[in-house]
């Protein structure tokens, strides 16, 4: 039998993956004991729902049984979304944080905070305090979507105030 390796199982996973209209963004095998754990990550333009995690993991358990990829050995398949702290790699990790805040190390050592306004082939706008940056996506070293409690560029007023249950100074109305 075959010793199961990262890149033999996408080679297989991969094709199942894209025929369900998804993109493979991740996928790690660990040691879990007697067993290995495999991940794998998914994603595509407005995100994926659970019955589409459920029917990519039934088709990839039917095909990782169906070969010999993970050479025999037991298993555990976890199949997920990434998180929002996922790297922003490519072009189409950009895309997805359209209108997400989103913080930038570039490759001269510079940071740029702003929220992504534009995605072209290989550049991204962000409309950053002062002015709009343009950048190649090339030129990143890094960038995560920040995190924003309350959603992008949600700002509560009095009245959602009042309603969570905030309760004003005494005096004050």
């Amino acid at each position: 039998m075959a010793t199961a390796s990262p890149e033999r199982v996408r080679a297989v996973v991969a094709p199942v993956v894209s025929s369900a209209g998804l993109d493979l963004e991740d996928l790690t095998m660990t040691s879990a004991g007697r067993r290995r754990l495999l991940r794998i990550s998914v994603d595509r333009d407005g995100g994926v729902s659970l019955d589409d995690v459920a029917h990519v993991s039934q088709r990839v358990s039917q095909v990782l049984d169906e070969t010999d990829v993970m050479g025999g050995d037991a298993y555990v398949l976890e199949v997920g979304s990434p998180g929002v702290d996922r790297p922003l790699t490519e072009q189409r990790h950009w895309r997805r944080a359209s209108g997400r805040l989103v913080q930038a190390v570039l490759a001269d050592g510079s940071t740029v905070t702003g929220r992504v306004a534009a995605v072209e082939a290989d550049e991204v706008v962000l409309d950053a305090p002062g002015s709009d940056r343009r950048l190649r996506i090339a030129d990143v070293r890094r960038a995560r979507v920040q995190v924003e409690f309350g959603g992008p560029g949600v700002v509560p007023d009095s009245a959602d105030a009042e309603d969570a249950g905030t309760v004003a100074p005494e005096g004050q109305v």
